[in-house]
Parts: C-alpha cells; sequence; structure tokens
C-alpha cells in the first residue's frame, strides 16, 4: 500500500526571523460573503449596509465590512502561522488602509519580525507582520500579530530571542483618511442617532444594552466564512484532550460580535481605522451569550479635517454577564491586569466619526 504525506505546516522552530511568506489562495470577497457577515454578527453600520449613503459620502459603492475583511485577511495566514497555535496572544498596530469593495481580491503575506522560546522549551511565541493588497496591488490592510505555538522537537535549540518594539497606539497623525470622502452633509436620520464626534466626552463609559447569544453552528460558520483553519476552532476530538475539552470560539469573531452590539451609543462610527491593541483574555464557547461595554479613551481631531473626527476607544466583551454587572475593577487588580473570568476581550481601536459642522458667524 502507498503512503501519502500532508503538510502539518509550521512549528516554533520552522520560524525564521526576517523570512517573508507569501499565503495561498487569494480571496475574492463577494455580496454574498457581505450578507452571510451580517446574518451571522447583525451588523448595523451603515457605509456597510447602504449603498446610497456610502456613494454620498464618497465611497465607490458599499464597503465591505472593516472586520469582514479583516478576518478573511487573517484567515489566509492561518494555514502558514497558527494553525499548531496554542492560542493567539495579541495584535499591534492594525491599519484600515484603503476601502474594500464586494468583487476585490485580497492577497496576505507575512514577515517574521520576533520570536521568542518559553521557559517550558514546549512551545514559543513568533511575531509576524501581514500585509494585504487588493488586486491593483494596492495595500489594504496592514498588522502585527503574535502567537504561542507548539514545538515539533522539544530538544530543538532556542532561536535568538527578538521582541520587536510596537507602538502603544496608531497615532491621529498616523491613521488611514481618504482624501476624497467628504462628511459636512452627513444625514443622522440613516443611523437614528444625533450623536456625533463632539458629544463624546474622554472618559465617558457607554454600557451597551443588546446581548447576543452564539451557537456552536453560528461561530463554525463564521469560522468557515474567514477560512480560518485553526485546529482548535473545528477539531471536537483533538479539543477533547485538551484542558479546555472542547472547540474554541475564534476570538476575530468575538471582536465581531461586540463592535455590532456596540452600535447601539456609537451608531455614527463610520469605519474603524485602526486597532491598537487587543487581548483574548479568556476563551470564549458556544452558547455563550456575550455583553459588551466602550470606554471612550480619547478624541482627535484629524489634520486639515473638519467634517470628521477620530476617537480612540476601549471594547470590553463580557460572556454570561451584562455590560453593567462589572467594571475595570475587574480588569486591574493590585495594579496588575488580571482579568475576571467572565471577561473575554479587552480592545483598544480607533473609529473615525462625523463632526458638526461649524457654525459661521453671519455676514453683515
Amino acid at each position: 500500500m502507498t503512503k501519502s504525506t500532508t503538510n502539518h505546516n509550521r512549528y516554533f522552530e520552522d520560524f525564521k526571523l526576517g523570512e517573508t511568506i507569501l499565503h495561498a489562495t487569494p480571496r475574492t470577497v463577494t455580496e454574498g460573503d457581505a450578507s452571510l457577515y451580517i446574518a451571522l454578527t447583525g451588523s448595523r453600520h451603515i457605509i456597510h449596509c447602504a449603498q446610497p449613503v456610502a456613494h454620498s459620502l464618497g465611497y465607490e459603492n458599499r464597503t465591505i465590512d472593516d472586520l469582514l475583511a479583516f478576518h478573511i485577511a487573517f484567515g489566509k495566514t492561518v494555514a502558514d502561522i497558527s494553525v499548531n497555535a496554542v492560542a493567539n496572544l495579541g495584535y499591534a498596530e492594525i491599519t484600515f488602509d484603503s476601502p474594500i469593495y464586494a468583487g476585490d481580491t485580497l492577497t496576505t503575506s507575512s514577515t517574521v519580525i520576533g520570536v521568542k522560546e518559553n521557559s517550558t522549551k514546549r512551545n514559543g511565541i513568533v511575531y509576524v507582520r501581514s500585509t494585504t493588497l487588493n488586486q491593483n496591488h494596492k495595500q489594504v490592510l496592514s498588522w502585527v500579530r503574535w502567537v504561542m505555538i507548539h514545538k515539533r522537537d522539544f530538544d530543538s535549540p532556542a532561536p535568538k530571542t527578538v521582541v520587536p518594539d510596537l507602538s502603544t497606539f496608531v497615532t491621529a497623525q498616523n491613521l488611514p483618511v481618504i482624501n476624497q470622502l467628504d462628511f459636512k452633509d452627513f444625514d443622522i436620520a440613516t443611523t437614528g442617532s444625533d450623536k456625533l464626534w463632539d458629544d463624546y466626552i474622554e472618559g465617558e463609559r457607554i454600557n451597551h444594552p443588546a446581548g447576543m447569544t452564539v451557537d456552536d453552528s453560528d461561530h463554525t460558520l463564521a469560522t468557515k466564512l474567514y477560512q480560518n483553519n485553526a485546529k482548535l476552532h473545528f477539531d471536537s476530538v483533538l479539543m477533547q484532550s485538551t484542558s479546555f475539552g472542547r472547540r474554541l470560539m475564534y476570538g476575530g469573531h468575538v471582536i465581531s460580535i461586540c463592535r455590532a452590539l456596540s452600535y447601539d451609543g456609537l451608531e455614527n462610527a463610520i469605519s474603524i481605522a485602526a486597532i491598537n491593541s487587543g487581548t483574548h483574555s479568556n476563551p470564549s464557547f458556544g452558547g455563550d451569550t456575550f455583553y459588551c461595554w466602550t470606554e471612550v479613551l480619547e478624541k482627535w481631531t484629524l489634520p486639515k479635517r473638519n467634517d470628521i473626527g477620530a476617537l480612540r476607544l476601549r471594547m470590553v466583551g463580557i460572556k454570561n454577564q451584562t455590560a453593567d454587572s462589572l467594571d475595570s475593577s475587574h480588569i486591574i487588580k493590585n495594579n496588575k491586569r488580571q482579568y475576571h473570568p467572565n471577561i473575554v476581550l479587552d480592545l483598544d481601536y480607533t473609529v473615525l466619526i462625523p463632526r458638526r459642522a461649524p457654525k459661521y458667524k453671519e455676514q453683515l
């Protein structure tokens, strides 16, 4: 009998500092993808839903949801980066550089920018910077993430430790803002809220009222939509032998659920400009019900723009407890970050939101 072998992908010792990996299978994003994403998340953000509104603001068409685009691009990296992961540990410097439309084809590559073996010598952390281009070779997404990955051979020598120096957040000056967009005539009736950039206060907290239960079938279908083939999301037999005892929900889908829930209170947060950092602080599973709150960290004006501003936000996702049942004391204890077991997400991100039209003095 002839034996065949398959590629079981990379383990920690297979990553080399400085190498660039071109990920297979470019993905053309379709209207069907966008509709299925809405079905799985309930997302209501206006430029992803209404073509006339998007066009009136200067977009070519309604755009693909920022997070759907990110998850698809991210999914391309999994087979080469994290299919053998213990856990995805964090994100930094994620920028949404250009709008993505149905019909665009996305191609992603990753460069290894850091490696660090853990003290157990059973696994290690790999840092990669990934970029996604459209069919015109225009960069539409960029991000850094770090992943804990199993070793194939526990006795393989440790590489020289290199941990990249990453920005705490993407500054206002470095946020991608499309020059041809114009929000001066933004119609608040399309979102159902008159709360604009001017109305938010640094330090305020928004307890988003709605919750959403995500079943196993929901998060499994979503992760298939993203073509994320990480074993810990799909292989029940494998996961039975772990400390979790069951499949984990993809953390990126938790971000999408919380972003959708945050619509109530952030209705006019038109798009995500950057994700500064993120922590999946506890695992999520099928059947969990999610709530979230948002804190306004900073308000920024943007260079040469008076029609739109930026809000740097902290979105905290909770499972199986309402948003008003926990607060920041359940994240920081004794000056150390220590998350309550029901807090599953701590995301620092920046959105673009229209400003009120400036009031001009009447000319006498």
